[in-house]
């Protein structure tokens, strides 16, 4: 499993660090909205049921929305899952790699993801100007698409920046080892991971002892 070694958990005085934190609110905020855009689909689908089902009235253009929604559901919260490791990673192989050969592995890895990213961005772009120019719009209720199309681009060029500082981080740690890791994503064993979620839940070690308490007295 992985998470991140953010500069909250620990003061730096390193440019990577001081990039990350500056980072983090934008990929915070591209997160909470995919978040709330998945909440938003999830209310209007309930009206969408209720509607057909009751009065048999369906919302017009409902489909054209929910494809429309897709960009910003899928994408805008890549940038905030590379940064706290909570994407795909194979680490069988990795996880058993350590100093210099790891973070170059990590580099190696970084390396092809911008590459995949900024292939998705050139063409993402230039669906968008195809859409912009041509006003393309929805089969059905003809919204226009190119604000979705944007959103591509967008949320691929946060991701790509993310990717551009991990890639600093690990080479920085290629370099200097020892040094502090900044802007890359730490892998952590089922156990320290669990510890954390428990300490995330119940706070300190203090905060533990009435709910274990209280599960041995049920």
């Amino acid at each position: 499993m992985s998470d991140s070694q953010n500069s909250h958990t620990q003061p730096s005085i390193h440019p990577i660090g001081r990039i990350d934190r500056f980072m983090q609110p934008i990929d915070n905020a591209f997160n909470m909205i995919a978040a709330l855009a998945i909440f938003a689909m999830m209310v209007l689908g309930v009206f969408q049921i209720g509607l057909r089902s009751i009065f048999n009235a369906p919302i017009n253009g409902y489909i054209d929305m929910v494809e429309l929604s897709m960009a910003t559901m899928a994408f805008l919260g890549a940038a905030y899952c590379q940064r706290i490791g909570a994407h795909i990673r194979m680490e069988m192989l990795i996880g058993k790699l350590r100093g210099r050969a790891l973070w170059l592995a990590e580099t190696f890895g970084t390396l092809i993801a911008m590459f995949v990213i900024g292939v998705l961005i050139y063409y993402g772009w230039a669906h968008f100007m195809r859409a912009y120019v041509l006003g393309d719009s929805t089969i059905d209720a003809e919204f226009v698409v190119w604000p979705s199309k944007l959103l591509v681009p967008i949320a691929f060029g946060l991701w790509f920046l993310r990717l551009t500082l991990q890639l600093v981080g690990s080479i920085r740690l290629v370099i200097y080892p020892n040094a502090v890791p900044e802007g890359v994503v730490i892998m952590k064993d089922a156990a320290a991971h669990a510890a954390e979620e428990i300490h995330e839940v119940f706070g300190n070690e203090e905060d533990l002892a009435p709910a274990a308490e209280m599960e041995q007295r049920s």
